[in-house]
């Protein structure tokens, strides 16, 4: 290290004077890396640890860096899913004293993965369709804070298992604007063309490796996006008209959006001059209404499907115990520590690196389900989760702690759009999670 070394950090961690930096990042040792699976990007990217952490570090341009490091500390502030920034590297110098190009360091994003990760072997249609669903998620939240990607790909998204969905998170900000006025239609446009040609180059390139399971049709997938984008956006967006006398609707325009996992934070109502329509549109948006409920309730911070998931079963749990109308804190935290704490520590601790504890509780929901109907009975839970944990979790690979090939690098030509980097698990112990 030089005394030219500038380090730009967004907390105070001396562990980053410990790391190489005066060594390219491909000559880095093996005891500064860790090998996880990635996407094609067009940078280097590695692995590294950090103060006992994982993070990602991206060689570029000093220019490149901190504007994607400023981005990113941005779309944190306005509450974007995206990966957290660490810290930008410039100034780095070899031995000889020749230049090296600056680094970016993100924080690696737990239980997430790349989308070659997220199947064994072939991509079967249902996964497509969900993967694309969560992109299309990802880019209403990211529009609708008027954030333009310019890149929009599965290969730049890292996914996290959301009770039987996905919910994805930007990992690669550096072709990004960011509009406080919002953006044109032209705008989000440009972004869902984009998103859909590389898309289907991807799914293609899926298909070029054998790694696509028969029947799927690459460009129909692909096409996916326009639909579920335009769908979404719509329900969040557009203008509604009714008659004065079915205000029932502006509550109903409310839980669906709600429903949708998101909240109103403004609406716009106009009547006619004669009293007899009434038109509405929400004036701002935001994701998360579940999760900003279970977190309140219950202190959980989980993916907005499984929140949902888990607030429904706090509810049934309420009209169980006949609490109905009892404080709504008390009742959850009585079934936080009645309900869901003991399930998940009742998982054996060698298999707690397989998935995270909310997504673990939806599975043994599920379980509990499909084994009740098989059995025609109300099928205990000490049973379910016997049979859940031998039979489903016991043979499920470690998400925790996938591992990629030997290489680091992946050598494959884009020809789709460019696309980003990746980063995924790092090793979690559970212990600080029950």
């Amino acid at each position: 290290m030089t005394e030219s070394l500038r380090i730009t950090a967004s907390s105070v961690d001396a562990g980053l004077l410990t790391l190489p930096w005066s060594t390219p990042l491909a000559e880095w040792p093996n005891d500064n890396i860790v090998f996880l699976p990635k996407g094609i990007s067009r940078h280097l990217v590695r692995f590294a640890t950090l103060s006992g952490r994982v993070v990602a570090i991206k060689e570029t341009t000093e220019e490149m860096a901190r504007r994607e490091y400023d981005m990113l500390g941005n779309l944190t502030r306005l509450d974007a899913p995206c990966v957290d920034r660490v810290a930008v590297i410039a100034g780095r110098r070899d031995a000889s004293g020749d230049p090296l190009p600056a680094a970016l360091v993100t924080a690696h994003l737990r239980f997430s993965l790349p989308y070659r990760a997220l199947f064994t072997q072939v991509l079967r249609p249902d996964t497509a369709t969900r993967l694309v669903d969560a992109l299309a998620a990802l880019l209403v939240r990211l529009h609708n804070v008027g954030f333009f990607w310019g890149d929009v790909s599965l290969s730049n998204t890292l996914f996290r298992r959301d009770a039987g969905a996905f919910a994805a998170y930007l990992v690669d900000a550096e072709t990004g604007e960011l509009h406080e006025s919002g953006l044109t239609a032209g705008q989000r446009e440009h972004d869902l063309d984009v998103a859909r040609t590389n898309i289907a180059g991807e799914i293609m390139d899926l298909a070029a490796g054998g790694r696509l399971e028969g029947g799927v049709d690459a460009v129909e997938v692909a096409d996916g996006i326009m639909s579920s984008y335009r769908s979404l956006w719509a329900a969040l967006t557009d203008q509604e008209s009714f008659g004065s006398d079915e205000a029932w609707r502006l509550s109903e325009r409310v839980q669906r959006l709600n429903d949708l996992g998101f909240d109103i934070g403004e609406m716009s109502i106009q009547t006619t001059a004669d009293g007899t329509r009434v038109s509405i549109q929400p004036k701002v948006v935001d994701a998360g209404h579940h999760q900003r409920r279970l977190i309140r309730l219950t202190g959980l911070d989980v993916e907005e499907n499984q929140a949902r998931r888990l607030l429904n079963d706090l509810d049934q749990f309420a009209a169980r115990i006949s609490r109905l109308g009892s404080d709504e804190e008390m009742v959850a935290h009585e079934w936080l520590t009645r309900v869901f704490e003991p399930v998940v520590k009742a998982i054996p601790f060698d298999l707690r690196s397989k998935l995270e504890p909310a997504e673990v509780f939806h599975q043994v929901l599920e379980h509990r389900w499909y084994m009740s109907q098989a059995q025609g009975r109300a099928v205990p839970l000490a049973e379910v989760l016997t049979s859940y944990i031998d039979d489903v979790l016991r043979h499920r690979r470690d998400e925790a702690t996938v591992m990629g090939p030997p290489t680091e690098t992946m050598a494959i030509p884009v020809v789709t759009g460019t696309v980003g980097v990746v980063d995924d698990e790092d090793e979690v112990d559970w212990r600080d999670l029950v």
